[in-house]
């Protein structure tokens, strides 16, 4: 469990960090600064933006999230637990005054050689859900609603003609040609933005730290 409410003697068995990066994922919110209690580990982070994947030892933090340049009046103010071993990104998401911090794990697991790995995330406020398809309708994920993250899946690496899709239906919501995904490697495609109103409904494709991370 990534945000737990305590930590015991489990977490202090292995390396005693995790890796984190953080994510600007909320489409209406200026750019922002974040805190790890009182140390700086976003600067300046605008919308659809990723930090670097900073090393944190376990053990509790306040994640404070301001508007750019200040210290007062934080957009979110929320008490985690980081655990050892894990590698994950810090999503701030949502719609003011209502922002969320959703932690989305890197899971660390096999991959076949010269194979890839994707997942999909809908961090879109608003969007209905919807299924991640190929042009030809055949179905990735299927049903994905605001807040959900899947699983990993295995496909081989190269080039995709991609459609997000209302769920269950036909109706085209957004098209991604020629995405590519490379071999030996994760990734996320993360939807965000807003459904017919600015900033528009995009998708993000980050490497994932499980590709390179280790410890």
């Amino acid at each position: 469990m990534l945000f737990c409410p305590y930590y015991n003697s489990y977490f202090r068995q292995g390396p005693g960090y995790s890796y984190i990066r953080v994510f600007h994922a909320a489409p209406d919110v200026s750019p922002i600064d974040v805190y790890a209690n009182n140390d700086i580990i976003a600067t300046n982070l605008r919308f659809k933006g990723f930090t670097d994947y900073i090393r944190l030892p376990l053990g509790r933090y306040r994640i404070r999230i301001f508007r750019r340049g200040t210290q007062i009046n934080p957009l979110l103010d929320r008490s985690i637990v980081i655990p050892q071993g894990k590698i994950f990104t810090l999503a701030a998401t949502g719609l003011i005054p209502n922002l969320e911090l959703r932690a989305v794990e890197d899971t660390i697991e096999p991959l076949r050689p010269g194979r890839a790995k994707i997942r999909f995330v809908h961090f879109s406020p608003g969007a209905p859900a919807v299924d991640l398809t190929l042009y030809n309708g055949d179905i990735i994920f299927k049903n994905v609603s605001y807040g959900g993250i899947t699983e990993y899946k295995e496909i081989a690496p190269g080039n995709y003609n991609l459609q997000l899709r209302v769920a269950n239906t036909d109706q085209k919501v957004l098209l991604l040609p020629n995405t590519r995904f490379g071999p030996d490697k994760f990734y996320t495609i993360y939807a965000v933005g807003l459904v017919n109103r600015e900033p528009k409904l995009q998708v993000v494709i980050p490497l994932d730290g499980n590709t390179y991370l280790k410890f």
